[in-house]
């Protein structure tokens, strides 16, 4: 939230941090929400007396869940902490506190491994000397670390693609503006912000070879879902082929 004028760090030592963190978006992005909310429950069994560590984690989970009620991440990550606590509600508290923050260890390091993943298979996709438009804001800042939509404009640039990004500004939160340019501009690779409305004219210039956004979810028939804006970017992109 104070990106791109400050780099700030918050300490979260308590399960409402971590609920004000999300509800307020200074943790955004699904990954990264999964992520945070995971985290928070082990918060929770580590200030929790030692006999009411199964209450003090489940209710957690219950709290937690209310903080983005649209993140499917959040419910996905919640349900496999809850898992491990009823799974082990009679073991010694110290023993579920490290369970606990193995498989909150565990959920980051499986989205850190996809987003390599996605952003290899991605970056194949951008042709080697190209312009590549993005909207809403899809990297490090929204995920465990590197990235998925962002991630693969990275690693095309870490191949030694000469790319030029066009970023929209994504209204009405910028997060175009705010993050994705920011994240770019820390890697050095060459960005361009443009109002959400050019979208089409750099299209027609030719200027743009490759549109690449992030799906909140993708249907059995490949139909997705993804930041307002989206659509109209797909109807641009494929009225300029």
């Amino acid at each position: 939230t104070c990106l791109p004028v400050e780099v700030v760090y918050r300490d979260c030592r308590l399960v409402q941090d971590v609920w004000q963190a999300i509800r307020s978006l200074k943790v955004r992005g699904a990954p990264a929400i999964g992520i945070a909310a995971a985290y928070g429950v082990v918060l929770a069994s580590q200030c929790a007396e030692g006999h009411k560590i199964v209450s003090a984690c489940l209710d957690a989970c219950a709290q937690l869940a209310t903080s983005r009620p649209t993140a499917v991440n959040l419910f996905w990550a919640l349900n496999r902490m809850r898992s491990v606590v009823e799974s082990n509600a009679a073991t010694a508290p110290e023993h579920l506190q490290q369970l606990l923050l193995q498989e909150a260890h565990a959920i980051r390091q499986e989205d850190a491994d996809m987003c390599r993943r996605i952003s290899r298979v991605g970056a194949n996709l951008i042709p080697d000397i190209s312009g590549v438009l993005t909207h809403c804001n899809t990297g490090a800042l929204a995920t465990a670390e590197y990235g998925t939509a962002l991630g693969c404009i990275f690693m095309a640039a870490e191949q030694g693609k000469q790319i030029h990004v066009y970023v929209d500004e994504t209204r009405p939160l910028l997060q175009g503006a705010r993050l994705t340019v920011w994240e770019l501009v820390q890697r050095r690779i060459p960005t361009t912000l443009i109002c959400d409305s050019m979208a089409g004219a750099i299209m027609k210039q030719q200027r743009v070879h490759t549109v690449i956004v992030g799906a909140d979810r993708i249907a059995a028939n490949g139909d997705t879902a993804n930041k307002i804006g989206t659509y109209g970017l797909a109807v641009l992109a494929k009225t300029h082929q």
